[in-house]
């Protein structure tokens, strides 16, 4: 099995406060004015911040420079609302938490991946519903345990923007997903069934058939999906694992058996990308999946497209 580093200590930070003489004689540079503070509370979409507030994100400290309700540190360029003052790590890559020892992909390897990612998908939560599926990435050769690992990051990365959007972005989407010619109905609400986690999790029969594999009740509490980050995983792993979408097998499947990246597509989107439906679509898949493995160090094979 693969080797892992020792768990190294987190660096402290300290900041030093420049006396007036000091800052005339050697003025600081503009990107260490603001000192960061990684004791802040992380980031919330529903809050408001004002200028100075500060807030940790993504493994780094921001401070906001003017008012700002929902603007993802990290998303708004440089000149945008929040100022990065420091990476709370330390800058070294964090511990791993127990048990992901033969797990391809590090906490530093996570945050590397998905530097704007929203507060709730963590790599705790992901590491967490790795039991629920002991098999996924965990097949076969290391070359393609690896591949899994970064065709499902890279699958994730694609439904939810970066790992940013926890639900469906097009609530007027939001009512379509019940069917209500199922005996058990819509439970919570027709309109609770929309797009939520890392692959989407929608339809109440697919709330249904997952809470029963998972053993938790989603049909009557899908929010579940978007409020506790494990079972936000558990879903996407659930759908890798076992459901073949609208192609003919399942994406765990169509890595182990090499049948290529484009099949993981296919059982993902079908038609809807695949056979030409949206090519741009299936590229952006394909270039996250390459620069995922390149990350990894492993070759991605062959059958990339759809």
């Amino acid at each position: 099995m693969r080797s892992r580093r020792a768990p190294l200590l987190i660096a402290a930070l300290v900041a030093a406060l420049l006396t007036p003489g000091a800052a005339l004689a050697a003025p600081a540079p503009a990107a260490q004015a603001a000192v960061a503070s990684c004791s802040a509370a992380a980031w919330s979409s529903g809050a408001v911040y004002v200028g100075g507030n500060q807030v940790t994100h993504a493994g780094a400290a921001w401070r906001a420079k003017w008012w700002t309700q929902g603007e993802t540190p990290g998303t708004t360029g440089e000149w945008g609302v929040w100022e990065r003052t420091g990476t709370c790590d330390g800058g070294e890559p964090p511990v791993d938490p127990p048990g992901t020892e033969d797990f391809p992909v590090s906490q530093a390897q996570f945050n590397q991946f998905f530097p704007n990612r929203n507060s709730f998908y963590t790599y705790s939560g992901l590491v967490a519903a790795l039991s629920a599926y002991p098999g996924f990435a965990n097949s076969g050769s290391e070359t393609i345990q690896k591949r899994e690992a970064a065709a499902f990051l890279a699958n994730v990365s694609h439904e939810t923007g970066g790992l940013v959007h926890i639900v469906e972005q097009n609530t007027a989407n939001y009512p379509h997903y019940c069917d209500l010619s199922q005996p058990y109905g819509c439970p919570a609400g027709r309109d609770q069934y929309y797009g939520k986690g890392p692959i989407q999790l929608s339809w109440n029969f697919n709330y249904k058939a997952a809470g029963d594999a998972l053993g938790i009740d989603l049909l009557n509490n899908p929010r579940l999906v978007q409020t506790d980050s494990a079972i936000a995983w558990k879903t996407g792993l659930w759908y890798w694992n076992t459901q073949n979408g609208p192609g003919t097998m399942t994406p765990h499947a169509a890595i182990v058996n090499s049948r290529g990246f484009g099949e993981t597509i296919r059982s993902i989107n079908g038609s809807i990308e695949c056979n030409g439906g949206n090519p741009a679509q299936v590229q952006s898949r394909v270039d996250t999946y390459l620069r995922f493995t390149s990350a990894l160090g492993v070759d991605p094979g062959g059958n990339l497209h759809c």
